[in-house]
């Protein structure tokens, strides 16, 4: 696992088989989003509970939050984004897709794009085609529009530096 100070951005996938505590990353934004299971019971130090239930429910916190993760009925996967919130802003979006999609990436604006469900292809050649579970990175650069086209649904993660509006 990397340092605190080595990174930026991180997306992991997580299979939280029985009660486990959470590891703190002061600093850093949490979102996590349940992929498989029945639920996950999340249980803050603070008192709150919050059960992510299917499909694809997730929930937003602090990475300096004292939590521990519990599954329901079984083990679960989950999606877990985090990023240093004083240098970065992420947006995550939960899309379906029946036909194409157009992401845009700016000097300042770029996308991770996780396929959960489905198949997916960019109209750029150069770009793999991708199967469910699989990831895209499409890098901030001079505006540069990715089509893509295929059936299925997804996470996009919408990342600018911080302070730039989101």
């Amino acid at each position: 696992m990397p340092e605190q100070g080595d990174w930026l951005l991180r997306l992991s996938i997580a299979e939280i088989e029985q009660d486990a505590a959470f590891s703190a990353f002061p600093g850093i934004e949490r979102e996590l989003v349940l992929l498989h299971g029945a639920g996950l019971r999340l249980r803050f130090t603070d008192g709150r509970c919050v059960t992510l239930l299917p499909p694809y429910q997730r929930l937003r916190f602090a990475g300096e939050d004292e939590l521990t993760g519990a599954p329901v009925d079984g083990t679960s996967r989950d999606f877990n984004l985090m990023w240093r919130r004083a240098d970065l802003h992420a947006e995550l979006l939960h899309r379906s897709l029946a036909g194409s999609m157009t992401f845009g990436s700016e000097p300042q604006v770029a996308w991770a794009i996780y396929l959960l469900t489905g198949q997916i292809a960019f109209e750029d050649a150069a770009m793999p085609a991708m199967q469910a579970g699989d990831t895209a990175w499409l890098g901030a650069c001079e505006h540069r529009r990715h089509l893509l086209h295929g059936s299925g649904e997804l996470l996009a993660i919408r990342i600018t530096p911080a302070g730039t509006g989101g």
